[in-house]
């Protein structure tokens, strides 16, 4: 029989029989989809509106039509979605808005949980 060396995952299958034929087998890795979290916005009574909608739109780029939507939906359920993402984006961007609200001196509040 003929020596085989293979690098990575690969794997050396004789047969058995005495003819030097072998199978060759490459095992694939399982790639696990990564998880999600949900982006949120909590309502609080004193930081403008206008400032939410800016908030969506710099940070989630939304449109003007979905950046009203969504804070009047914040406004009225106490909570929005701004938008989905692995887990280190959703910590980015809640850093971000956090940082943004306090710069502007707001109280607003974002959050992530994982979906």
């Amino acid at each position: 029989m003929f020596p085989v060396i293979m690098a990575g995952d690969d794997e050396f299958h004789h047969d058995g029989e005495g003819d030097d034929t072998a199978v060759i087998t490459r095992t694939r890795p399982q790639l696990k989809r990564p998880n999600l979290y949900r982006v949120l916005l909590l309502n609080d009574d004193y930081t403008p509106m206008e400032f939410v909608v800016l908030v969506l739109q710099r940070f989630f780029n939304k449109t003007d039509d979905e950046a009203h939507r969504i804070m009047l939906h914040v406004h009225h359920q106490g909570v929005g979605e701004c938008g989905i993402y692995t887990y280190e984006v959703a910590e980015t961007k809640v850093t971000q808005v956090m940082d943004f609200a306090r710069k502007h001196q707001h109280p607003l509040q974002c959050v992530m949980e994982k979906k």
